[in-house]
């Protein structure tokens, strides 16, 4: 995959399903414009616990692309976290400000504000302990509605409990108001169980409110995967019921499961959560939303790499304190590896992240290599404070530094001095005694007799600690002979530490490689922001990241992307491959590593917020057709009289790239010869082609999934195509072959003999070559994912009564527009569009008529 791939695999994820999603950004307004509202609930707005905040956070400026002042989010109220995140200011709209002072006037203290973050966000944070008298009511209103029982001990679930009431309370009150000026549309998105009380209220209530419902990680799964469980092997086995009450969490399993189903729409953000979910959950996903990131894009190609040259300084200077006295190992030659992420020793691969190493250390040994690897381990644990053997070592390293600077300048002056006289300087003028003895004295305070540390901290219980005991058990101890030394920093990082300034960005673009061999990992930020910052990494085919890369890269690991296999090899096969991936790495020369790096970079543009919120954007489109079958016409209508002209929807193509037959050529030989030099920007070295000739927006016949015809009427009478061929000679003769291929691209010869009657409210009808006609969706469907989508059968139909909202998983999802073609046997020159009920409606393209009736009245010229 080349630059242009890249770029046409990011462009083939942003026009998901023939919705091309930059069009639907328009700062909301067409959520005001016909009052359609999202609030997005979750217990990691404006309050930093997990991954959770950081799929809010850096979704929100395209989010507020799409609904504008219409998007407000509602969470917890933190006080350590508002303090710094939360301008607090009175909601200026009449709807939000009316709710939020009716439950204050109840006695509930509500926050409202905007986040500090990018897209300035509304807020709506609701203090708990405000409404802790009512946990005794609500627990019996919760148990009288859903049948689940909250026991009195669990905090963290009595806090979820008054945060969902509190959220339900507020929806049903907005609700009230928003109504009052016209017709509504709300959408409310719950993230993880800690929301899903409020989503399971509102629904039991049947409040008018679409609701969405996203897992990021089951909490079942979590656990079980935390016990050295073989998870994915036995995922239809286990019983559910006694795992969770063996784990005491079968009340929080309840309210998740509950959520689950209550939802209109179920989402997760990866294909293994999806398959996870099916098992523990009893509901397969409606959608896939795969989580993005904000990518800064830098304006010269070498920006990034000077990034990494700058912060692996950093690191040198943080190994040359640490190794002091055992400090004989070239830092040219040193590579950084590193694992990071929430503490839990098997779930993060942290302890197949140990074996390999041990591993790698004996390749390197064995091969007589000199190439050094430093691995972090940058785990949060409880801890004493630093080590101090570890701030000795950064004092050392210091007094050596300061002592050689002030010997350099003494003698820089004395070179100056004798030069200036006119005479050559000699080594008992430039170098005096005391300056030998004073350098002395740093070099015998820089000698040790022990080890130097594998932990920069004092671990509280680092007798029982998971990662020093495995550590000790692979006697990884950083001695002289090892080639592979280890620093388990037990903190998370910060740019005012004594021991190693730096924040998590900066120490990511310093190291080499990542390493993320996770066993539960339903997504994997980790990986992704290794990624956009240009750092190759190391994954598995169990985390979401993963797949996600195996599905949408051709061979993911010449771009820096290793994919390790641990669902269908034993630990000891993919202990192994680890080592084998991290051994080749090191036998890459610093040449091949830039490029690498530039490699990896590029796959950036798939893991931007701007590709991936369509699934998102798709996820509300369902949504709103489940709960308001008449959606769909009401937003057709609006966007007919925004535009003055009836909606034509884009070609539908697969969400997952396929490599295209012919490249233009691989950029890496260029980078061979200008970088580092090269100032200009990939984009600026290959231009998009125009519109007119993009190859991209045609539809290719290998991928006959790509376009659907509307059916057409079987009663038109030979009236009607006599009228029609009559009226093809006052067609325009002046027409391009790009017209006849892209029909023919379709039809798939231009001697096809079939004929189909064509007809858009922007073109006269014709008829396609042939004498029999006959529909053409009956050779060709929708162009839909292979793998990795999920969709319900029912889409776009109100969900019955007496349904119990199951969904399967499917590898096609349709976007219905309501546009059918009506014809007449009175005026054959003549053509319009007339509504129908979602249920009933079909893909319709106006632009491919319009190109048919023109190619096909050519040939008849």
């Amino acid at each position: 995959m080349s630059i242009s791939k890249i770029k046409n695999a990011a462009k083939s994820l942003k026009t998901f399903q023939g919705i091309r999603f930059e069009k639907c950004l328009d700062n909301g307004e067409a959520a005001e414009q016909m009052n359609k509202w999202l609030l997005e609930v979750s217990w990691e707005v404006a309050n930093k616990v997990g991954g959770i905040y950081t799929v809010i956070r850096s979704k929100v400026p395209i989010t507020k692309k799409e609904y504008g002042n219409n998007y407000i989010c509602l969470g917890p109220y933190n006080d350590s976290f508002v303090k710094t995140e939360v301008e607090i200011s009175e909601p200026k709209t009449d709807a939000l400000r009316e709710a939020v002072n009716d439950m204050r006037r109840n006695g509930v203290n509500v926050v409202t504000g905007n986040w500090l973050i990018e897209g300035f966000p509304q807020v709506v944070l609701f203090d708990l302990s405000s409404a802790a008298n009512r946990l005794d009511g609500w627990k019996g209103d919760f148990f009288e509605h859903a049948h689940i029982g909250i026991p009195y001990f669990d905090r963290e679930s009595n806090d979820a409990l008054l945060f969902g009431f509190c959220v339900f309370w507020f929806i049903g009150i907005f609700l009230e108001h928003v109504k009052r000026i016209q017709k509504c549309y709300v959408i409310a998105h719950f993230h993880e169980w800690l929301a899903g009380v409020g989503l399971i209220m509102t629904r039991l209530r049947g409040y008018d409110c679409g609701l969405i419902f996203t897992t990021h990680a089951t909490l079942l799964g979590r656990y079980l995967c935390a016990g050295s469980t073989d998870f994915y092997n036995n995922l239809s086995f286990f019983n559910l019921d006694k795992e969770a009450g063996d784990r005491q969490i079968y009340h929080r399993y309840c309210i998740e499961r509950a959520a689950a189903s209550c939802a209109h729409v179920f989402t997760t953000v990866s294909k293994i959560t999806g398959i996870e979910s099916e098992f523990l959950l009893n509901k397969k996903p409606d959608i896939l939303t795969p989580n993005g990131l904000n990518v800064q894009t830098f304006a010269a190609l070498h920006e990034f790499q000077n990034l990494h040259a700058q912060n692996k300084e950093k690191l040198n200077a943080f190994v040359r304190g640490h190794f002091y006295g055992h400090y004989d190992f070239d830092l040219d030659k040193t590579l950084y590896f590193f694992i990071a992420g929430r503490y839990e020793f098997s779930n993060k691969g942290a302890d197949m992240f140990i074996e390999s190493l041990a591993r790698l250390n004996h390749m390197l040994k064995s091969s007589g290599s000199d190439v050094t690897i430093v691995a972090f381990m940058i785990f949060p644990t409880p801890t004493n404070n630093f080590n101090i053997e570890s701030l000795r070592g950064q004092s050392v390293a210091k007094m050596l530094r300061d002592t050689v600077h002030n010997v350099q300048s003494d003698i820089g002056k004395r070179l100056y001095e004798i030069c200036l006289k006119g005479h050559l300087p000699k080594a008992e003028q430039i170098l005096y005694s005391s300056d030998l003895i004073e350098l002395k004295k740093c070099i015998y305070a820089s000698q040790r007799s022990s080890l130097p540390p594998i932990c920069t901290h004092n671990v509280c219980d680092d007798v029982n600690d998971p990662i020093l005991n495995a550590l000790r058990r692979c006697q990884l101890f950083n001695a002289r002979t090892d080639r592979v030394k280890v620093i388990f920093h037990p903190e998370f990082l910060r740019s005012t530490s004594p021991l190693l300034p730096l924040e998590y960005e900066e120490f990511v673009r310093g190291c080499h490689l990542g390493v993320f061999p996770s066993y539960y990992e339903p997504w994997g930020y980790t990986p992704a922001e290794c990624t956009v910052m240009g750092v190759p990494n190391i994954s598995t085919n169990l985390s979401g990241f993963g797949c996600f890369m195996e599905e949408h890269v051709h061979e993911p690991e010449t771009y820096g992307i290793y994919v390790i296999d641990r669902r269908y090899k034993s630990a000891e096969e993919s202990c192994q491959q680890l080592a084998r991936y991290m051994f080749d790495f090191s036998l890459l020369t610093r040449r091949q590593r830039i490029i690498l790096r530039n490699r990896t970079e590029r796959l950036s543009e798939l893991l931007d917020w701007n590709t991936l919120g369509i699934y998102y954007y798709r996820a509300r489109q369902m949504v709103l057709q489940r709960t308001h079958p008449e959606f769909e016409e009401e937003q057709l209508k609006f966007t007919t009289q925004t535009f003055s002209a009836p909606s034509t929807p884009g070609v539908s193509r697969s969400s997952t790239p396929a490599p295209p037959e012919h490249d233009d050529g691989s950029d890496d030989e260029e980078e061979l010869e200008n970088f580092p030099h090269q100032k200009i920007h990939l984009d600026e070295k290959t231009p998009p082609p125009p519109p007119d000739t993009d190859e991209d927006e045609k539809p290719h016949l290998e991928r006959a999934d790509s376009v659907r015809l509307l059916p057409h009427r079987k009663d038109i009478t030979t009236t009607t195509i006599s009228a029609v061929s009559t009226h093809i000679s006052q067609l325009d003769t002046s027409l391009n072959d790009a017209n006849d291929d892209e029909v023919d691209a379709i039809t798939g010869s231009a001697q096809n003999q079939n004929s189909v009657y064509v007809s858009t409210s922007n073109s006269k009808p014709g008829l396609l070559p042939g004498a029999k006609t006959r529909a053409m969706n009956d050779e060709l469907n929708r162009g839909l994912p292979q793998h990795g989508a999920f969709s319900d059968p029912h889409d776009g139909q109100k969900e019955a009564p007496d349904t119990d909202g199951k969904s399967s998983i499917s590898t096609q999802i349709g976007l219905p527009i309501a546009n059918v073609v009506h014809q007449t046997t009175d005026k054959a020159d003549t053509s319009a569009f007339e509504p129908t009920s979602a249920s009933s409606v079909q893909y319709s393209s106006a632009f491919l008529g319009q190109q048919a009736a023109k190619s096909i009245g050519k040939e008849q010229l």
